[in-house]
């Protein structure tokens, strides 16, 4: 009985401080590892694509394309570290120690706010672009997104920063036993992340794309009954073109997936629940994560420049003297 039970441990050494592993069968263990691989194999690949294609081409650095390379990032560090671990904490012990633990926690955090500023700055350029088309390219311009993104990037740094400062100076403080990675928050900070993170933002985004798809509907319905501009309102003397209708619905699309994926953790969270060891609650996460894969698959169907630069990726096409210069659009 006593063998059987240190056979379960995850560092069977330590009878008294061991954490059991986690309880499966091999079959569903297997499927489990290879389909959430995949999964993270799928998303690094889609989001590099869009990494390169963004980074590469010219014609393609416009303020909304900075922001999705932005998104990208993000989404492409999520499946490089994030969704690893996460595979590695449902199905295996934790062995790398307490400090990597502290330090994966400090990550998994800066770019979950990341993404959460980015989706604000998107639906922020839609509006403008919807609601002010006359003065978009004066007040959005390349070099504000940059700027804009790279403060989204140092806030995320700074705000955890200030929240897991405990947890880097003294790693593992949360661990209940031996191979075990979990940071808990006390309920002042838990409130305070959900605000930041989660109501702030995701009022602004549906506060945001409301007003960008009423402006949408009326300029659609000016145009269909040939409304002279001189009866329209002066946010609408000068009717938004019909691409940048089309970029506000596609990344109306991407903001309603965000929304989808990111609910139900936050939920988890309002709700008080800080176990993640059952399967619902395991489930959740991972289409926390899953969010990071769907999005370059958005692009793929909506917008024609990616499908473009997939293939000239693909075929190398891109390593030609001149390519970036390439007509995308």
């Amino acid at each position: 009985m006593e063998a059987e039970d240190r056979v379960e441990l995850c560092f069977p050494q330590l009878l008294n401080t061991s954490c059991r592993k986690p309880v499966s069968t091999w079959p569903e263990a297997l499927l489990l590892h290879i389909g959430l691989s995949s999964i993270s194999l799928l998303t690094v690949a889609l989001n590099l694509l869009v990494i390169i294609s963004v980074s590469h081409f010219r014609q393609l650095h416009t303020p909304t394309n900075i922001l999705l390379l932005s998104l990208a990032v993000s989404d492409f560090l999520v499946g490089l570290l994030l969704m690893p671990v996460e595979i590695l904490l449902n199905t295996s012990c934790w062995f790398f120690g307490d400090l990597a633990c502290s330090l994966y926690s400090y990550v998994s955090f800066i770019i979950t706010s990341a993404s959460v500023g980015d989706m604000v700055l998107i639906s922020v350029d839609r509006y403008v672009a919807i609601c002010d088309p006359l003065r978009y390219t004066s007040r959005i311009t390349e070099r504000r997104v940059k700027l804009c993104v790279c403060l989204c990037w140092l806030c995320s740094v700074f705000y955890t920063s200030l929240f897991l400062k405990d947890d880097l100076s003294q790693p593992g403080r949360h661990n209940s036993c031996s191979g075990e990675c979990v940071i808990i928050l006390d309920f002042i900070e838990g409130t305070i992340d959900l605000v930041v993170t989660f109501i702030a933002p995701v009022t602004a985004i549906i506060a945001l794309y409301t007003r960008v798809f009423a402006v949408a509907v009326s300029q659609a319905r000016a145009m269909r009954s040939h409304v002279t501009a001189v009866t329209l309102q002066l946010s609408l003397a000068l009717p938004a073109k019909k691409s940048e209708l089309k970029a506000a619905r596609t990344l109306g699309i991407l903001v309603i997936v965000f929304l989808i994926c990111f609910c139900p953790y936050y939920c988890l969270a309002l709700a008080g629940d800080t176990d993640l060891s059952d399967s619902f609650s395991s489930f959740v996460v991972f289409l926390f994560y899953f969010n990071s894969c769907i999005n370059p698959l958005i692009y793929a169907l909506f917008y024609p420049w990616f499908r473009k630069a997939v293939k000239l990726i693909v075929t190398l096409q891109i390593l030609q003297t001149g390519s970036c210069e390439a007509n995308m659009l």
